[in-house]
This record gives C-alpha cells, structure tokens and sequence, in this order.
C-alpha cells in the first residue's frame, strides 16, 4: 500500500470512528499520532543504531534500540502543534467573546428586550415573530452559541406567540432559525476559527459577513411579514389585551433599558473592531467586561453566575482548542503522506469549473452538518478545501462567508436541526418535532437563497472590506 493509500485509509477509519461516537478531537489526535508514527519511522537508523551497539552490553544496546524506536518525529511534531495553537493569538478572542456571550445570556437582558420589541412593532404584520427575529439576532450575535440562544428564546417568546394563537411550525420556525444568525453575524466565534484555519484577516471576514448576515435576516423578515400578510391565521394580530398601548415617552423608556445597551456592547465591540481601534482580542476583551458590567447593572450578577459562566467558558475552549490540536497533528500527517496532493490531483483531474467546485464544496460541507457541528467542520474539513482555491481562483474570504451561510443549514436540516431538537427539549408537551422540523424547511430555503444571491452579487462580501482596508 502506497502512502497516499495509507493517507485515505486514514481519512476513512477516521469518518468511521466519527460515526461510531468517538470523541472527534481525541480521534484526530489518536489517529495522527498512530499514523505519524508510521510515517516518520526509520527501521535503518535502529538497525544501524543496534549494529554499533552489538559490542555493548544487552541493557545499554535495549535502551539505545527502545530509544530509537521511540524517538520519533510525530511526538516533536504533536508536542510543536500543541503550542502553536495555544499561543495563537487570533484563538485568544475566543473564550472572551464565549464569557461575553455567557454573562449576557445570564443578565436577564433578553426578556426585557422581547417584550419592548414586541410593544414596539406591534402595527407590523408579524410582529411578534420579527420581535423575535430581531430579538434573536441581537442574542445571538452577543453570544454566537446556537444552543443557548434556540432554548433561552424557546422558553421566552415561544410560548408568547402561542398564546396570541401563532401557527406552532411557523414560531418554531422563527425561534430555530433567528438562533442560528450568531454563526454568520460579526463578532461571530465561528469566523475566528475560520480565520485561525485559513489565515484570513479575522477584521476582513467580519467587515465580509456583515452585509450577508444582513441580508438573511432581511429574507426571514420579509418571509414572516410576507406570510403574516398572506396567511394571517398564522400569524394573528395581537389584540390590545395581549400586547396594550403605551405612550411613546414610556416606549422610548423602555428602549433606552432594553435596546440600547446590548445594541450598543455590539456596535462597540464590532465598530472597535471594524475601524481599526482595538485588535479582535481587546475588542472581545471589553466586550467581557461591558457584559459584566450589563450583569451588575441589571443586577443578575452574582457569584453563582459568574462560576457557571467561567466554566462554560473554559469548556467550550478546551473544545476548540484540542479540536485544532488533533486537526493540525491529523491533517499534518495527511499531507506528509500525500493525501493532499492526491485530493488536489483529483479535483484538478475533474475539470470542474470555478462554480461546479463551490457547488461540490458547499454540498459536502452541507452534508457534513448533519452529524457533525460548525466547529469541527471548519477546523477539520475545510481545510482540505483551501488549498484548491488558488487552482479555481477563489478568494478564501469570500469562500469562508459561503461556508458561514452554509453552517446556518446544519442547524435547520430534518433529520439532525440541532435547533430543532434544542427547542423540542424546552418546548411546551404539544409542540411536536415534525411541527418543528416543518417550520425551519421555509428559512432552510432562505439560506440557499441567500447563497445565491451572494455568488451572484459578490460585492455583498467585497465591498465592505474594500472601504475599509482596500484591496
């Protein structure tokens, strides 16, 4: 068996274990290591070292022997990777933007926030769902984790609607999808990990995904006005019982203390970052303690919430972390082996056009968010993409923002919309999963309308980063 034999073998004992249940960061590392050590053995040198030895006593020739077939390059190689990944100072962003996200989540802030939106849009078609969708982008891009936006919103605004007799699909719907925008909306975590895989300017991506991000909440907007109007048992008005009048000094009121401050933790962390004035790091970092100082304000500050939110904090990035770990030792290991290039040979012998290989791509990159989550999808399979942009002439932002649309599907796909079973986990007994899984296919749709609309007009992506950086 050649090496690039061995390398797809590797790849595929790897798919397999993923499917069995392993732990996918310990699997990478697992296999990468056992794989390396197959790739960098030298039986000459041992023989060679025993040979020189023969003469020596039978300890000092076992040790010399155990010790060369021991001393392999992988473990320098793991030890190498380790580091490298634990000083990367793009990956530093991460648990603060995580801790942010968590204090939030904690500060009582978005009740306050949904009620307020919900007075204010009340003479919109829909508009208990566009405050949930507005409600939801706001939440997720303070916190960019699916699963606590999906369930603290499913326990607030979904029962809220199906009070005022909302269709079921059509507010599960809302809720899974307005959770996911975290994944695609500056600052989104995912886009700092796609910038720690691939290289690309983090400040780029998010001047990048700005314009995108909007436009698909403009097209799940348009969609639940569009069927309020079309369909309005779906979506009934509120009645003034339901949701009263209150006078516009009152509203403004309660927009100052609801809307402003989380809009404006957001603009100031993005726009720090946007313009230049603070690195994604320190701009996470004031966003930490602008959380924080939210918590206090709000009073829901307390010491029980900040241990809750230091751990959540600190476990999600040993997941990330170790994630890259495995990958870089796995993936480094592939290309020594020459799986990269054979992949490359491939692709290259296909004769695809620029479009038919982003078709390709983001099809497997679609299929691979069924059982697999953002994060191990971007560190370890889109980086068997990236070095088959160049041969179509594809920029890597502009692929990284079609893969954070993409990512927006693994959460809203029946069978496996992780959105889906996170709502069903919270949502009243009635509430069924099919309901559930028939209310996201209508946002499902959106997204792929969203990537169309992005391919077609790519100055959604390029534009912003030109203004501000240039070419």
């Amino acid at each position: 068996m050649t090496d690039p034999q061995v390398a797809l073998l590797m790849l595929a004992v790897f798919i397999v274990l993923v499917f069995l249940g392993f732990p996918i960061a310990f699997t990478l590392m697992a296999l990468g290591m056992f794989m390396g050590y197959y790739a960098y053995f030298e039986p000459n040198r041992m023989w060679r070292e025993y040979l020189r030895l023969e003469d020596a006593d039978w300890w000092t020739s076992a040790t010399s022997w155990l010790d060369g077939l021991l001393n392999s390059r992988i473990f320098d190689l793991f030890v190498n990777q380790t580091y490298t990944v634990m000083s990367n100072e793009v990956l530093t962003a991460v648990p603060l933007f995580l801790f942010m996200g968590y204090i939030v989540e904690r500060a009582n802030i978005v009740d306050r926030l949904f009620s307020t939106l919900n007075v204010a849009a009340k003479n919109v078609p829909g508009s208990m769902g566009v405050a949930a969708l507005i409600t939801c982008m706001l939440f997720a891009t303070a916190t960019g984790i699916v699963g606590a936006v999906v369930t603290l919103m499913g326990l607030l605004a979904l029962p809220a609607m199906l009070k005022v007799r909302y269709n079921t699909s059509f507010a599960s719907g809302i809720i899974c999808a307005g959770g996911t925008l975290g994944i695609l909306i500056p600052p989104s975590i995912m886009l700092i990990v796609y910038a720690a895989s691939s290289g690309v300017s983090i400040v780029r991506l998010y001047a990048g995904a700005l314009l995108p991000g909007l436009v698909l909440v403009g097209l799940y907007i348009t969609y639940v006005v569009g069927r309020s109007i079309l369909q309005p048992s779906a979506a009934p008005k509120p009645t003034k019982e339901e949701v009263p009048d209150i006078s516009l000094p009152r509203l403004l009121l309660m927009l100052a203390t609801s809307f402003l401050p989380l809009a404006f933790l957001i603009l100031a962390v993005l726009g720090s970052i946007l313009f230049g004035l603070a690195t994604p790091t320190e701009a996470a970092a004031v966003g930490a303690l602008g959380g924080m100082l939210l918590a206090v304000i709000y009073r829901a500050m307390t010491f029980q919430r900040l241990r809750e939110s230091v751990y959540l904090t600190v476990r999600t990035t040993a997941m990330v972390c170790w994630l890259f770990v495995g990958s870089y030792v796995f993936s480094s290991v592939f290309s020594y082996l020459g799986g990269e290039q054979l992949i490359s040979q491939f692709v290259e012998g296909l004769d695809l056009t620029p479009l038919q290989f982003l078709l390709l791509a983001q099809l497997i990159i679609f299929l691979l968010g069924w059982p697999l989550e953002w994060s191990e999808i971007i560190i370890i399979f889109v980086p068997i993409f990236l070095p088959l942009l160049p041969m179509f002439g594809i920029d890597p932002l502009f692929f990284g923002i079609l893969v954070a649309l993409n990512l927006q599907t693994s959460f809203l796909t029946p069978p496996m919309a992780m959105s889906a079973y996170y709502l069903k986990g919270i949502a009243p007994p009635e509430v069924q999963l099919t309901q559930i899984f028939k209310g996201v296919l209508p946002f499902l749709f959106m997204v792929f309308l969203a990537m169309a609309l992005i391919y077609n007009f790519n100055e959604l992506v390029f534009y912003l980063p030109q203004v501000f950086y240039g070419r």
